[in-house]
């Protein structure tokens, strides 16, 4: 990779960091969550992070303890558009002119971080169906953060929506049962058929386990389908883990140049809309839904 100025373009695609947030402690948090901000992380600071890396395009993933307000976020694609896309939390019966207007503004997915709950909300209820179809016809993703062995119930139903999945951090398989786990196999299965993509991502996260034998399953199943994040700031991490950490990372479980140009290039541009200035990349949505 080489050096990227502040100015960079959508076509000048050097790596794409698909996964990392912007946080404040004094921003109200929600009452449910399972982790808090221990320190601010802001936009320049990633940016300044990401230029010392040669990364030129982002990803920001919000966070689950903001819930639905994903106002830092927001601000941060307003301030860097060209380098910038988002994932956001919304409340299901989020209607298509919301969704429209966080389009113009950057946003390409929605997330459903459902990790560490005691009940999770029904996927295959009526207004979360409803969303999914929203989400499918406008071409955003549906990104997943939840424990492996509840993921092999929900995986599913998310494909079954017709809109693409990423799932976060390697699926977070059982740690006991490793690349044998259901809920793994089920991440496979999605990879094979083409409508699920998987970050390889906070490896801290996977109980102690090696995830060299994940990435080698996972580049069997769909070598382009999977991306890579570094998970800035480490929320829980944030004393131990490094960014040049998770640059090396990736050097270390994928060494063949070509697949590791796919994961950090080809596939993120695709996926995320980083190979087209945002405008055409909206047009192209309402043009698409105009011809159905």
């Amino acid at each position: 990779m080489t050096g990227v100025a502040r100015g960079s373009t959508a076509s000048a695609i050097t790596a794409v960091d698909t996964h990392a947030h912007i946080l404040r402690r004094d921003a109200p948090l929600v009452a449910e969550r399972h982790s808090n901000p221990k320190r601010d992380a802001t936009v320049e600071q990633f940016i300044a992070l990401l230029d010392a890396h040669a990364i030129s395009h982002a990803l920001l993933t919000a966070p689950s303890f903001y819930g639905a307000d994903n106002s830092l976020l927001l601000e941060a694609l307003d301030a860097y558009p060209l380098r910038l896309r988002g994932t956001v939390i919304v409340h299901p019966d989020i209607q298509s002119r919301a969704l429209e207007h966080l389009a113009r503004r950057g946003v390409v997915g929605v997330r459903l971080n459902w990790m560490k709950r005691e009940r999770l909300p029904d996927p295959t209820g009526a207004e979360y169906r409803e969303l999914f179809a929203r989400l499918r016809d406008v071409g955003w993703h549906i990104e997943v953060l939840l424990e492996g062995p509840k993921l092999a119930d929900v995986l599913p139903v998310l494909r079954a929506s017709g809109a693409r999945v990423v799932v976060d951090h390697f699926g977070l398989p059982d740690p006991a049962l490793g690349v044998r786990s259901r809920g793994f196999e089920v991440v496979l299965e999605g990879m094979r058929a083409g409508d699920t993509f998987v970050k390889l991502s906070a490896p801290y996260r996977l109980s102690g386990v090696d995830p060299q034998p994940y990435v080698d399953a996972l580049l069997t199943a769909g070598p382009a389908q999977l991306v890579w994040a570094s998970d800035w700031p480490f929320v829980g991490h944030e004393d131990t883990i490094r960014y040049d950490q998770c640059v090396e990372w990736l050097r270390a479980w994928v060494p063949d140049e070509t697949r590791r140009h796919a994961i950090l290039v080809d596939t993120p541009a695709r996926l995320f809309g980083f190979d087209r200035p945002l405008h055409e990349r909206h047009g192209q949505q309402r043009s698409q839904e105009n011809r159905t």
